[in-house]
């Protein structure tokens, strides 16, 4: 098995010890303590970094920000989340946005997503995402996306799309929420996207190296 070093970027050891827990096998934690040490360890050629918000709100500029994210996977860490702190950490080019005191099954689950390409966002964000981007702008014009998918895939994939939750879908649709995963599960895997931002894309015909940055 490959040796995966992460890096974990904080002045809180209380925070150290806790994100060190999501150590899975290949994965080896090394501790950092500023943003320069994320500069350090791209120019080490290492990609996969946690970075406590706490250390950027350090920094007054925060367009300064995307020379630390830069080339590199990063998920922020963030004590008080709210809306406009992701979309703001998002825009600078991180990967993903959660809570700082995750369970440590959950922080492994969401540098795995990150790994495959996914961005995490946390759910009223992603929501909000998802509808801004259906308010915006229309369905695609041609159907190309669903014709891989059957006829309530696509009806699942839609409402998905403008950020309904499974439990919403499930209720909308009379269907179970385990029915929904299902499909969910057949609609990324169909349209080989890896989360609910790339399938709001999709349907509404954006490729995502258009975009000129992960939001």
């Amino acid at each position: 098995m490959q040796v995966q070093p992460i890096l974990i970027v904080t002045q809180d050891p209380g925070l150290w010890q806790s994100w060190q827990s999501l150590v899975q096998p290949g994965k080896v934690p090394h501790r950092g303590v500023s943003l320069q040490d994320v500069l350090h360890w791209k120019r080490q050629g290492h990609r996969l970094v946690i970075v406590d918000m706490a250390l950027l709100n350090q920094v007054a500029a925060q367009e300064t920000w995307s020379a630390y994210f830069d080339g590199l996977c990063v998920l922020v860490l963030s004590t008080h989340m709210s809306d406009a702190e992701g979309q703001l950490v998002l825009a600078q080019g991180a990967n993903g946005y959660a809570h700082s005191h995750l369970p440590a099954e959950s922080l492994a689950l969401i540098v795995s997503s990150l790994e495959s390409g996914a961005i995490w966002l946390g759910r009223s964000l992603l929501q909000k995402m998802l509808q801004d981007i259906d308010q915006r702008l229309p369905a695609a014009a041609d159907n190309d996306w669903t014709q891989p998918l059957s006829a309530r895939e696509q009806e699942v994939a839609r409402l998905a799309a403008v950020g309904h939750s499974n439990a919403q879908i499930a209720q909308k649709l009379q269907i179970t929420e385990r029915t929904v995963r299902a499909h969910m599960s057949a609609v990324f895997d169909k349209l080989q996207v890896d989360d609910r931002l790339q399938l709001a894309l999709k349907v509404h015909g954006i490729r995502r190296e258009s975009m000129g940055s992960k939001t």
